[in-house]
């Protein structure tokens, strides 16, 4: 029974490491960046929702509604202003340009914020224990886990099944063509890049009673998207998903069974693995070059 707690444990974890990867992954697809301002994104949105909900005494609700949208905004405006002006430059440009903002959310949080550890009013609770099969499950990990695949559905519904997901498809494809064709490349860009801030501000709401709140709170999910992204295929979003599942659990396992303070380690020796047998990762596909 051990074991099957860890392998549930991992789960819940790992579909919030797979909101982080689905936000990498959206933005890799469509605009081929790779955005390494992620995870500060979300701390920033996560810092409003603690603001919203201690400063401004908003209920939880309408809170989480002005954090998604403060998270889609900071999303888009850093494509207006920040990225579209280097979007020329060569991929090292481009990751040095998200890097360095991540640098600047950073300081922002701890100027505006404080340093300090915090803790996020939240309507669900730890202390309280379902038992699920002889598995025993906590509310915050059972919600968590329901709200994050609600978030993977609407993203599927968005993508696959709207006429934005087409033109964000299209423009994947081919932007040049697409702008051709009469689609708005830069607005498909700005609202991709306003989804991905969105997942992870969601993330990043779900993540706080495990981390708490505080500037750092995104390092470690962040590494862990990042490595469920790489695992599945930096295109594939299905992959994103099942890669990040398998970090979740391979973590918990690794920290039940061998050892907990080496247990962020483990994803990366997975990452390695899966590389050296197939580079694209689980999902992802080859690109051939002709020259």
């Amino acid at each position: 029974m051990f074991f099957w707690q860890l392998v549930v444990s991992g789960l819940s974890i790992g579909s919030l490491y797979a909101l982080v990867a689905l936000g990498i992954v959206l933005l890799y697809r469509t605009s081929r960046v790779l955005n390494f301002a992620h995870g500060d994104m979300s701390m920033i949105s996560t810092m409003v929702a603690y603001s919203l909900l201690t400063v401004a005494g908003v209920a939880f609700g309408p809170a989480a509604v002005l954090t998604l949208a403060a998270g889609f905004a900071l999303g888009a405006l850093f494509y207006f202003f920040v990225l579209r002006p280097v979007k020329e430059a060569t991929l090292l440009g481009q990751i040095i340009t998200t890097a360095g903002f991540s640098l600047v959310l950073s300081g922002l949080a701890v100027v505006v914020w404080g340093a300090d550890t915090k803790v996020l009013p939240f309507p669900l609770s730890r202390a309280v224990v379902y038992r699920i099969a002889g598995v025993s499950v906590n509310q915050v990990a059972l919600g968590s886990f329901a709200v994050a695949v609600v978030a993977m559905l609407g993203l599927y519904v968005l993508v696959q099944k709207t006429r934005f997901g087409l033109a964000m498809r299209a423009v994947s494809q081919n932007d040049v063509a697409a702008r051709v064709l009469g689609i708005p490349v830069r607005r498909v860009f700005a609202v991709t890049w306003g989804v991905s801030a969105t997942l992870g501000a969601i993330a990043g709401m779900l993540l706080a009673p495990v981390t708490l709140v505080n500037p750092s709170m995104m390092f470690d999910p962040f590494l862990k998207g990042f490595a469920g992204a790489v695992l599945g295929g930096l295109d594939s979003l299905p992959g994103a998903i099942v890669g990040s599942l398998i970090i979740g659990v391979a973590e918990n396992l690794f920290g039940g069974y061998v050892s907990t303070s080496l247990r962020t380690t483990v994803a990366f020796l997975i990452i390695i693995a899966v590389l050296l047998v197939r580079p694209e990762g689980l999902f992802g596909h080859k690109f051939m070059r002709r020259v």
